[in-house]
C-alpha cells in the first residue's frame, strides 16, 4: 500500500483501474454523495460507488484542476464535460495512518450537473447489481 493514499488514487484514476480501490479503501470506508442523503458505509459499498464513478466521470476531458493536501486528508477539485455540461466539483478523501481511505465525499456544481451525475450514477450503480 502506498503511503501517500492521493498519489495512488491519481493512478487508479490515470490507470481506470477499479481493482486497485480493494488496497486503497480502508474496511469502515464512508462514502457521501452529493445525491445520496445518507452516508454510504462500508468498504464494498464506498468500492461500488466509486467504480461507478470511473465510468460516470473519467472521460477524455476529466481533469484535476487544483489540489490542497494536509497531513490525514486532501480536496482535488476537478472539471469534466458530460453531455454538453460543464460539470466541477470535489473530491474531499481522509485516510487513516495506514495510507487506506476512510472517508470520501464528493460535491458537484452546478445543479444540472448535479441532475445529470444523479441521473447517471443511479443507472451504473443499477447495472452493476444485476
Amino acid at each position: 500500500m502506498s503511503s501517500n493514499p492521493i498519489a495512488a488514487w491519481h493512478q487508479l484514476v490515470k490507470e481506470q483501474n477499479t481493482r486497485g480501490l480493494d488496497a486503497l479503501l480502508a474496511d469502515e470506508a464512508v462514502f457521501l454523495s452529493p445525491v445520496v442523503h445518507t452516508p454510504q458505509v462500508g468498504k464494498a459499498v464506498t468500492k461500488a460507488y466509486l467504480a461507478a464513478a470511473f465510468h460516470v466521470f473519467f472521460n477524455d476531458s476529466f481533469r484535476y484542476v487544483r489540489e490542497l493536501a494536509g497531513e490525514h486528508d486532501a480536496v482535488l477539485e476537478f472539471e469534466v464535460q458530460m453531455d454538453g455540461i460543464s460539470v466541477n466539483g470535489v473530491d474531499m478523501i481522509k485516510w487513516n495512518d495506514e495510507g487506506k481511505i476512510t472517508e470520501f465525499k464528493v460535491m458537484l456544481r452546478p445543479l444540472k450537473a448535479v441532475n445529470l451525475v444523479h441521473q447517471k450514477m443511479a443507472a451504473m450503480l443499477q447495472a452493476s447489481q444485476q
